[in-house]
């Protein structure tokens, strides 16, 4: 995903508001997910972070057979994201790299048990836990006509009921915008970034 990766160090060096926005692992919300979308003449690159509970309803890591089952239609899921992200047929945009994974905090060295980010718990203590996961997807789209990509889609909120929103940062030739999609309103207007 060099697309993305060059379009976004670019942006950060520009842009510290960006940098400051950029989530870790550690501190994910429940119920948010985070999707930059980088848009370079007809390619359009985007990079999804969601925490586990989002995702499959847990965020411990998966040991029994049932856990893993579900990470693995989930990433099956996550690996289709013209499913997810349905753009107008009029842009003609096809799948040229699609990538998903499931990270560990465990992976991570800083564990911060901030109680804002775990306001649907009730005060459990997750100190004891193994840790949060994240799933991470990258993906690269090629569009025939990039001027007819007005819009995205949000079925990611059908195939994943636990997403209640997601922060969305556009990168193009027209800046950076940044963006919240709910549930309640699954549509991103790309009429002004692009």
């Amino acid at each position: 995903m060099k697309l993305l990766s060059l379009l976004a160090l670019s942006t950060l060096a520009a842009s510290p508001a960006f940098a400051q926005e950029t989530r870790q692992l550690d501190s994910h919300e429940h119920g948010v997910g985070q999707l930059d979308i980088a848009i370079d003449g007809s390619q359009v690159a985007m990079e999804l972070h969601a925490p586990g509970a989002d995702i499959v309803g847990f965020e411990y890591g998966a040991e029994s057979d049932g856990d893993i089952a579900s990470v693995d239609a989930a990433l099956l899921i996550l690996a289709q994201p013209l499913d997810l992200f349905v753009v107008p047929d009029a842009a003609k945009c096809i799948v040229v790299d699609a990538r998903a994974e499931l990270e560990s905090e465990d992976e991570h060295d800083n564990h911060e048990d901030g109680d804002e980010d775990h306001d649907d718990h009730e005060g459990e203590d997750h100190v004891e836990e193994a840790g949060h996961t994240e799933f991470h997807s990258e993906y690269l789209l090629e569009c025939g006509d990039i001027t007819a990509l007005s819009e995205i889609s949000f079925a990611y909120f059908t195939a994943f009921p636990n997403a209640l929103e997601v922060e969305v940062q556009v990168i193009s030739d027209q800046g950076a915008t940044a963006f919240e999609v709910e549930r309640d309103a699954p549509m991103l207007d790309l009429s002004t970034v692009n």
